[in-house]
């Protein structure tokens, strides 16, 4: 009776997905090309929340996040390297490009280190991804954009940090809006890392070139900055679409509650440096089952429902959710093909 008990259990196990390795002796490394913006110290915060309590659980024995000094591919693709050296059994990253990195990111994989990429993504096979479909996101822009301003007019484009996949996705997706509604035209575009001073900077120096702007798509971080820049330059507030920013909603608050002031906010949550974690513990678990391409949802927000989620948001950030294991395992399902 007692061999058909943990028979049926072992069944039931291997019905469910779940796993039977340990990992609690197992190190993940985290490696982070850029934490120069509200987004980037809100996804290390959501990170260190859920490993910090994975290792003193005994999930994994360690959990280190590795930020480099600059944002270039080179001095990331060295880290990846030295992670690989110092014995890391799984490598979290988030990287400078989609494909700079393949090389490093390939020598981790044949040294038999599982290479999870997330945000910004890697485009080498053996490697993971947890992807958001940051080009509907851009299309979206417009298509929101669309409804405010049925007419048409000029956009001026606010690009996120140049060479990475996020940003080549999202300005791909805002050019597609564009072609479908030829009603507007891009006008001006600027670099603006996806931080709000950097864009405030980046658009007041384009400003005084460029004719009547009746909206500013972007990518999340620089909706406040371009909002200060129109202002400080005295022209008409155009249409400013958010990046679910705590100083964004606000100021959307304010100005909804001035005049009715509509707009879109949409991003990827901070939290899905977490939620990378958990897919890299999941397989260092012995799970064989895991896509290498996971598709998870980005998080907007309507006229509707943001005032609702501002007061979530601590000042200074950005509206996020920690994920669990629990989730990554959901996940994992929802992806099975």
């Amino acid at each position: 009776m007692k061999k058909i008990l943990v028979l049926s259990a072992l069944a039931a196990m291997l019905a469910s997905g779940a796993a039977f390795a340990d990992t609690s002796d197992k190190k993940i490394a985290f490696s982070n090309n850029y934490a120069g913006n509200s987004w980037r110290q809100a996804m290390l915060d959501s990170y260190a929340i859920v490993t910090k309590k994975a290792v003193a659980d005994g999930v994994v024995a360690a959990a280190d996040i590795f930020t480099t000094a600059d944002k270039e591919v080179p001095t990331q693709a060295a880290q990846v390297q030295n992670l690989i050296l110092q014995g890391y059994d799984a490598i979290v990253i988030n990287a400078a490009s989609p494909d700079a990195l393949n090389g490093a990111v390939k020598q981790a994989c044949d040294a038999g280190i599982v290479v999870v990429s997330f945000d910004g993504i890697v485009t080498e096979p053996c490697a993971y991804r947890v992807v958001v479909d940051f080009k509907d996101m851009g299309k979206q822009e417009v298509e929101q954009m669309a409804k405010f301003h049925p007419e048409g007019g000029n956009l001026l484009e606010i690009r996120g940090l140049a060479g990475t996949s996020i940003d080549d996705a999202i300005h791909a997706g805002i050019l597609e809006g564009v072609a479908a509604h030829p009603e507007f035209k891009i006008v001006g575009s600027v670099t603006g890392d996806w931080d709000q001073t950097t864009a405030q900077k980046a658009v007041a120096t384009i400003l005084p070139s460029l004719p009547e702007i009746v909206g500013v798509v972007d990518q999340g971080g620089d909706g406040y900055g371009a909002a200060q820049a129109f202002a400080a330059a005295g022209k008409p507030r155009p249409t400013i679409i958010m990046g679910n920013r705590q100083d964004e909603l606000q100021w959307w608050k304010e100005q909804k509650d001035k005049d009715g002031y509509q707009t879109w906010s949409a991003s990827i949550a901070p939290g899905v440096s977490s939620l990378a974690f958990w897919v890299a513990q999941q397989v260092l678990d012995g799970r064989t089952d895991v896509p290498h391409d996971l598709l998870v949802p980005y998080l907007a927000f309507t006229q509707d429902n943001f005032e609702a989620e501002l007061p979530n948001i601590p000042k200074g950030g950005v509206a996020s959710h920690e994920y669990t294991q629990e989730d990554a395992i959901a996940a994992i399902k929802a992806n099975i093909k």
